[in-house]
């Protein structure tokens, strides 16, 4: 059994697929490294893809899909999966050469001696086109270092710090238990990725250490604030799957429930300010659905989150409420890093 299975995510993305593929080689025999082509037309994915199985067999797989999007790439990835970890590196990001193999030492010691944690959190680079200082997000002041926690140990998180897709390495099995299984065709699922699984985290491990470059530039990223309000649907969609997958309300670890309840606020803080950023009627009408939504479908969360800063901002059309709107679009910014 392979100890990380890495999946690739791959859509058209020959120009840049190798960089990421070549950055997980470095992990050696251990690692496994699945690269998915979600039906890419426009150029040759799949052949680089399949170079790659050719040239490392035994690490790299080549696995070819009808267009499914991003999430049914990550679905198909965990199907293929056999190591021991899973992690999901979106094509057009890397790894750290340096840090990676002590990622993976780390991993390795926890395994062996009986303890395999079922999250493990290193650090994410926002790797900006054009900044010189490239910001970090850390975990030091919300998460102990170097030892094996609980929910229960987890300290205050600062709004916009958040544990994402690029900071997190899910142990595979408890993905599957979990029933994670994320929608077709929808982009932003890599909160439901992060989010869902949450509840069934028993222990974690925090390892201090910059591993993912999360790349942020290309004018047609999913990230890009255009693009997002074009997809607005999209984000609004993942937001009540968020909402449905888990009654937040009902775990028994308080830490675990504001955790959760804040990273369910701050999405919807994405999808509101979104809303707002268009400037049209129909969008406006469409926050206006998803906040009733949240109302009927529990309201206890509702309440949460009106009677909050954020809330309180995105519901009332006033010169105090523009100012909570501009304050929550900074820390959506921060939060998706908008190019």
């Amino acid at each position: 059994m392979k100890l990380v299975s890495f999946a690739i995510p791959c859509y058209n993305s020959a120009a840049y697929m190798g960089k990421c593929i070549e950055s997980i080689l470095v992990g050696g025999d251990e690692v496994e490294i699945i690269v998915v082509d979600d039906g890419s037309q426009k150029d040759n994915t799949f052949e680089i893809a399949k170079e790659y199985e050719a040239k490392y067999p035994g690490i790299v797989k080549a696995v070819h899909q009808e267009n499914g999007g991003h999430g049914e790439a990550v679905n198909t990835g965990l199907k293929n999966a056999t190591g021991l970890y899973f992690k999901v590196v979106d094509s057009d990001d890397w790894l750290d050469n340096e840090a990676l193999p002590k990622v993976m030492t780390q991993l390795r010691e926890l395994v062996m001696s009986g303890t395999p944690v079922d999250m493990f959190v290193c650090n994410f680079i926002y790797d900006k086109v054009g900044q010189t200082h490239k910001k970090v997000m850390k975990y030091t002041t919300a998460l102990p270092q170097d030892k094996i926690f609980t929910w229960n140990d987890v300290r205050h998180f600062h709004i916009g710090q958040y544990i994402l897709m690029h900071s997190v390495i899910y142990r595979t099995q408890m993905l599957r238990d979990c029933n994670l299984v994320l929608p077709k065709h929808t982009f932003y699922v890599d909160n439901i990725f992060v989010y869902q699984p949450l509840p069934s985290v028993k222990s974690i491990y925090y390892m201090n250490i910059n591993l993912y470059h999360y790349f942020i530039g290309r004018d047609d990223q999913s990230v890009n604030e255009t693009v997002m309000i074009g997809r607005i649907d999209q984000q609004l969609k993942v937001n009540r799957i968020m909402l449905e997958c888990c009654d937040i309300t009902k775990l028994p670890s308080r830490k675990l429930r504001n955790y959760m309840f804040s990273y369910l606020q701050i999405i919807t803080t994405v999808s509101s300010v979104l809303a707002i950023k268009s400037g049209t009627e129909e969008n406006m009408e469409k926050k206006k659905e998803l906040w009733k939504y949240i109302k009927e479908y529990n309201f206890p969360i509702w309440l949460r989150m009106r009677a909050s800063f954020l809330g309180q901002g995105m519901n009332f059309n006033s010169k105090a409420g523009n100012k909570f709107t501009i304050l929550s679009y900074k820390l959506a910014r921060k939060f998706y890093g908008f190019n």
